[in-house]
């Protein structure tokens, strides 16, 4: 196959697009780098430079060759910071969907992963969230990611657009090599792990009374490379298919952990102490986000084979501290 990777430069799309090119798939990766990083772009992946807003050049990029379709993983991705922002997240995640959706349609390719989020469902009514729950974000990044689902219902009914959306919460980890790092970074695994390589002093808790059992909020964490399996059995899905498709899932571990059990955890794998400091919450955090992937395993037989925790941030840690001694941060 030849496919397309928007985002691979950056921490899911280019173990994405590696794990593509180790299954002998041709990957060309569309990345403006703002947040990718050009040492993260797997060896044997032709490289585009360029911005996802640039129609001239998605489409010259997909008129150079037949590819049976694309990942798309290009997007800013941060809830607080979009709430500050929306516009930004608007632009970038919304507006140059359309640019990138439109470019393929004019190149004849019609199939599409898109990697969405769980962040859709906003304050849910009930846990484990299944697909059909209420679409309500409390933030302007699930918004953003609305809009996208929105615009590909309309393609699949209007144009016979394939795709598949993958919704999802917190991705965490780290393959040999490959391991999350955001600059700058605010996801709660990596910020943990850099107190206790001693990049940071202190870990912030941002809400101490939310309504679960430690006062926290709790999140379901799924394994870097359980999603990569999630996104290559998808996109297999719609390939398999002669009509369109249009494919829904959710994807977790089924398992959620507040704050406080995440740096619980990283004491325990790392033997090393973190401190915390409490902050009031952030606007548009929801109490808890769970997901079930109970369709995606009973139609693609796709199942997390992380299902602990502790294994989760062992694999992170393991990266961190290679990273570590690589650069010295």
């Amino acid at each position: 196959m030849r496919i397309l990777v928007t985002g691979g430069a950056g921490y899911v799309g280019g173990t994405v697009a590696e794990d593509l090119l180790k299954a002998g798939h041709e990957v060309v990766i569309f990345d403006n780098l703002c947040h990718g990083h050009r040492s993260m772009l797997p060896p044997g992946a032709t490289f585009v430079e360029g911005e996802l807003g640039d129609r001239a050049l998605i489409e010259k990029t997909l008129r150079t060759g037949s590819f049976d379709g694309v990942m798309h993983f290009a997007a800013l991705i941060e809830a607080g910071e979009s709430m500050k922002t929306p516009e930004t997240y608007f632009r970038n995640n919304s507006a140059s969907t359309l640019t990138l959706l439109e470019a393929m349609l004019a190149a004849n390719v019609r199939r599409l992963v898109f990697s969405s989020t769980a962040a859709l469902y906003g304050e849910p009514e009930s846990t484990p969230i299944l697909e059909d729950a209420p679409l309500r974000p409390t933030n302007a990044y699930g918004e953003s990611k609305l809009l996208v689902e929105q615009m590909l219902r309309w393609f699949y009914q209007s144009h016979g657009f394939s795709y598949a959306s993958l919704r999802y919460f917190n991705v965490a980890g780290a393959v040999p090599g490959r391991g999350e790092a955001h600059e700058p970074e605010s996801h709660l695994i990596p910020l943990v792990l850099d107190v206790a390589i001693g990049r940071r002093a202190s870990i912030k808790i941002f809400g101490q009374d939310y309504p679960t059992p430690d006062g926290t909020a709790v999140r379901d964490y799924i394994h870097t490379s359980d999603l990569s399996r999630a996104h290559q059995m998808a996109f297999a899905a719609l390939l398999k298919s002669e009509q369109p498709v249009r494919l829904i899932y959710n994807l977790g571990n089924g398992v959620g952990f507040s704050v406080r059990e995440i740096i619980e955890a990283v004491r325990r794998v790392t033997g090393r102490p973190i401190a915390v400091v409490e902050e009031p919450r952030r606007a548009g955090d929801p109490a808890v986000l769970i997901a079930s992937s109970e369709k995606i395993a009973a139609e693609l037989g796709w199942r997390p084979e992380y299902t602990q925790i502790d294994g989760i941030i062992k694999s992170a840690w393991e990266w961190h501290q290679q990273r570590y001694q690589r650069t010295g941060f």
